[in-house]
């Protein structure tokens, strides 16, 4: 397969503090998130993902409306959701609206499946936690035949089955981009391979080295499958700043806070300085100056053999004019750095 390397962004829309200090309202952290992916397309960032999530710290729920708003305001960037939590949602109403912002971007659309880090959709959609594995994998099986964009025969366990149903809109091109987003376990990386889909790596803590056998099992599963070689991408937290010391002074409070709440509700102890360091130094950590951030995005690419590095630049309450200059310094400095060092 010949590559072609794709350096992307991503967020959450994470509810981010105003100049007064105190958290915005969610409808003006999305607004702000329109200006951040128009930033993103003018300094060449090759795509955008946004992220679905269904609880107070983050402010988008319903990604595909943004993307299509998002789309109306620029011109070439790809649009993509980071993730879609498909057990909790309806494959063929997911392709329908992926495929409505295809046809609206003019092509520019994709979509990554999960299951998400989060459990919130489940309850508020009525739906059993028992069940996580069996609504996953299921309606990533309706979804794979819808995506075939011809009339649909399909029967599962948890819905009615179809015959010969169409879905509409299909896509201009017959082609709806579509990765799968795997966590770290083997099982979801053969599911990837299955449907041979593109698989999208998150990585968010700890050495990336010890996510290659994961890229290593993708690609030789695909070549036991009789598939042709799908791309890998990695999906990881990063901040760009003028220089190193300036980027980790301005992220650790606004990261510690986000990784804090989060981690108290999973059992995770308090982070301190040392760990926010290491993980800069060892980990999964992007952050830095263009100089610092592009040696270390380069290094992944080369030991992944990657297709695509997305960095997630939002982190909690860092203020938007933060994430403002971090996109264009990823964009105007650290990709072109890249490209260079990967050659």
């Amino acid at each position: 397969m010949t590559r072609t390397l794709e350096l992307c962004l991503d967020t959450f829309g994470d509810i981010t503090d105003g100049a007064d200090g105190k958290p915005l309202h969610a409808a003006q952290v999305i607004r702000n998130l329109v200006d951040e992916a128009v930033l993103a397309d003018e300094v060449g960032v090759h795509g955008i993902g946004v992220g679905e999530h269904h609880r107070a710290d983050f402010a988008v729920s319903a990604p595909e409306i943004l993307l299509a708003a998002i789309a109306s305001r620029t011109k070439r960037i790809r649009l993509g959701s980071a993730v879609t939590v498909l057990s909790s949602d309806d494959p063929i109403r997911v392709f329908q609206r992926f495929s409505t912002i295809d046809a609206i971007s003019n092509g520019r659309a994709e979509v990554i499946l999960g299951r998400g880090s989060f459990i919130e959709s489940f309850p508020l959609f009525g739906l059993d936690l028992k069940q996580y594995e069996e609504l996953f994998n299921e309606k990533l099986d309706l979804f794979a035949a819808v995506l075939k964009e011809q009339p649909v025969t399909w029967q599962g366990a948890l819905r009615p089955p179809l015959k010969d149903q169409g879905v509409y809109p299909k896509t201009q091109s017959g082609h709806l981009a579509t990765w799968i987003g795997v966590g770290g376990t083997p099982q979801s990386v053969m599911r990837a391979a299955h449907y041979g889909m593109p698989m999208m790596l998150a990585i968010i803590g700890g050495d990336p080295k010890r996510f290659v056998p994961f890229a290593d099992l993708f690609r030789r599963a695909l070549k036991e499958m009789g598939k042709p070689e799908l791309p890998v991408g990695v999906h990881s937290h990063g901040y760009v700043a003028e220089t190193d010391a300036q980027a980790r002074d301005e992220l650790f409070t606004d990261y510690k806070r986000m990784r804090d709440k989060i981690g108290a509700e999973r059992g995770w102890p308090p982070m301190s300085r040392a760990d926010f360091e290491r993980e800069i130094e060892h980990g999964s950590l992007y952050v830095g100056s263009p100089e610092t951030v592009a040696r270390k995005i380069a290094g992944t690419i080369k030991i992944f053999d990657l297709s695509r590095f997305t960095m997630k630049y939002s982190a909690g309450p860092l203020p938007h004019e933060k994430a403002m200059r971090c996109i264009e310094l990823y964009g105007r400095k650290v990709m072109p750095l890249v490209r260079e060092m990967v050659g």
